[in-house]
């Protein structure tokens, strides 16, 4: 692999573990501010370590192994950079599969933001279909009935990771409407250790860390670079927690360029999952083309928004 498609990946990764981290790093400040100052250090410090190498390198490398399990775990790890035949006949056999689960997983995903989610209104019909929040489940079930109908016909394995990428996806989004309602919870009351709060925070992290890693394999296989570009993105949302969480509230429209890239990404996945080739590049290109539209239109509208911290839906 060149180094200049190892540096746009990279760079992709990033991008789009950031954008899809801002939720995480609010609540996280949220949090931090009712905590003490060595819970805090704590958390920042051995809390990166977890979120870096026990989530976001281990996740991926797991889906890899499970997907491709006649690789192990060493070939798992190394397996978009071997030359070796059998490896990368292995690899070739299982994509489809893994592309299929995650792609299923992001639509789903999107289409739970736009149909139930509050959000701020970017694009036009965006208000008009988040009146229509009750057609969500018909429509990702109609949408799950037609990807295992098609592809069964290129294999019932692949069907199978549709299935996967549905369940993961409720039993995901149940764990953290969960984490959510515990955050309220934690914010209103003065009872709860600093213990408590930053074991939560490690929950929380992890569940959204989901989207990202999941996301990630729209970029890469290659387990090495989605732990460099998803481990960078973790830092730098780290560092937005610390110090610009109120800034970065500002953008208003960022979640909807998280959502959309979470779209095409999703799209990208399914469409490899059937055989259509998508270039290297195109996943990056279109991470920063999207999140580059709405970052312009959220600076547009920052100073009609009164005070900097807000973030309401309009």
């Amino acid at each position: 692999m060149e180094i200049l498609s190892i540096l746009l990946i990279i760079t992709g990764l990033v991008l789009f573990e950031i954008i899809t981290s801002i939720d995480n790093a609010i609540i996280n400040a949220e949090v931090l501010s009712t905590m003490g100052e060595r819970a805090k250090r704590w958390f920042l410090t051995w809390g990166l370590l977890i979120a870096v190498f026990a989530i976001r390198g281990l996740l991926p490398w797991l889906i890899v192994w499970l997907s491709t399990s006649s690789l192990g775990p060493i070939g798992a790890f190394t397996a978009t950079f071997s030359s070796d035949p059998l490896v990368l006949a292995a690899i070739e056999q299982s994509a489809p599969i893994l592309f299929m689960g995650g792609g299923t997983f992001l639509i789903f995903l999107f289409l739970h933001w736009l149909f139930l989610e509050s959000k701020n209104f970017g694009l036009r019909g965006e208000r008009f279909i988040a009146t229509k929040s009750v057609w969500f489940f018909a429509i990702v079930s109609l949408l799950l009935t037609g990807l295992v109908w098609f592809a069964l016909e290129k294999s019932p394995f692949i069907a199978f990771g549709a299935v996967v990428g549905s369940t993961t996806f409720f039993i995901v989004h149940g764990f953290r409407q969960n984490a959510e309602e515990a955050e309220k919870k934690m914010l209103q009351s003065s009872g709860m250790s600093d213990v408590s709060k930053v074991f939560y925070l490690e929950v929380i992290d992890a569940t959204f860390s989901i989207d990202g890693v999941i996301g990630a394999f729209a970029f890469t296989m290659s387990v090495p670079l989605i732990l460099i570009g998803n481990g960078i993105g973790a830092f730098v949302v780290r560092e937005l927690t610390i110090r610009n969480v109120d800034k970065i509230k500002k953008y208003r429209y960022l979640k909807n360029g998280a959502m959309y890239s979470i779209c095409f990404l999703g799209i990208i996945m399914i469409l490899d999952s059937f055989g259509i080739r998508i270039p290297f590049w195109l996943s990056p290109v279109i991470t920063f083309g999207v999140v580059g539209f709405f970052m312009l239109k959220s600076m547009r509208e920052i100073p009609k928004i009164p005070g900097s911290g807000n973030n309401g839906t309009s």
